[in-house]
């Protein structure tokens, strides 16, 4: 599918809200390699370079986000954080909602379900080389990412880890009781979860709300008691494995 620069510039202006400066960067970007052109220096021309530099740009600009959204959150959380939300298949169902898919030029029918994710991040950096680092980040922000998706339910999914523990503690005839304090000294209002299990301390963790504060001494606790009844029936059932986190507080 041959697109003019008319079709180009207005799909970009109703979908993602900006206005193209150079639309040669945003047909290339939708240029499949099976498509491919010979540039004026000789090599082959299509949307693989862009896909490149966008899948980088893409990850810096989610992970300043979820630092700034989630100040308290540990290096192997934000990490798990931001790979629900640029992994490929999520990359690739955000693509089609956006029809995206519908404005890729390829040599006849491709059946590859890649397609979609790499056109996303090809864009990404045809956006990043249009209009600069700051008004792509606020582009996806504000009129892909926050308004498409459900960025709090993503990253419950596979992720209700207390849910989890207290289903467990059930079926193991154990009692699990979870206590909340303000943590004192802090810039922000942050929220401590102290997990008790049959009156014995179990774990406790820190967040800026007490939704994540649970979750998050939750995976705690059923990752030591992972740890503890590693040769144990009673160890508990687990969608994968958590590695215990050690988590100082009041610093």
């Amino acid at each position: 599918m041959v697109l003019t620069d008319k079709q180009i510039r207005t799909y970009f202006k109703n979908i993602f809200g900006f206005r193209i400066r150079h639309v040669n960067l945003f047909r290339t970007a939708l240029m499949h390699r099976s498509v491919s052109s010979l540039s004026a220096l000789g090599h082959r021309e299509n949307n693989e370079r862009l896909e490149f530099l966008g899948d980088a740009v893409l990850g810096t600009v989610i992970a300043d986000f979820l630092c700034r959204k989630y100040p308290t959150e540990t290096e192997g959380v934000l990490t798990q954080m931001r790979s629900k939300l640029v992994n490929r298949k999520r990359l690739g169902d955000l693509a089609i909602k956006l029809g995206l898919h519908d404005m890729v030029e390829t040599a006849g029918h491709i059946n590859s379900k890649n397609i979609p994710g790499n056109t996303f991040e090809a864009v990404v950096g045809a956006i990043y080389r249009d209009q600069g680092y700051r008004r792509t980040a606020r582009i996806l922000l504000n009129n892909i990412f926050l308004v498409h998706l459900d960025i709090d339910n993503i990253f419950q999914e596979d992720t209700d880890f207390k849910s989890r523990l207290l289903i467990w503690a059930q079926q193991h005839h154990h009692k699990v009781a979870f206590t909340h304090q303000t943590a004192p000294n802090s810039h922000q209002e942050l929220f401590r979860t102290v997990i008790e299990m049959d009156g014995v301390p179990l774990s406790e963790a820190l967040s800026n709300s007490v939704k994540n504060a649970d979750q998050r001494a939750a995976e705690i606790a059923l990752a030591s008691l992972a740890s503890d009844a590693k040769n144990n029936d009673e160890q508990p059932c687990s969608q994968q494995n958590h590695e215990q986190r050690t988590l100082a507080f009041g610093n």
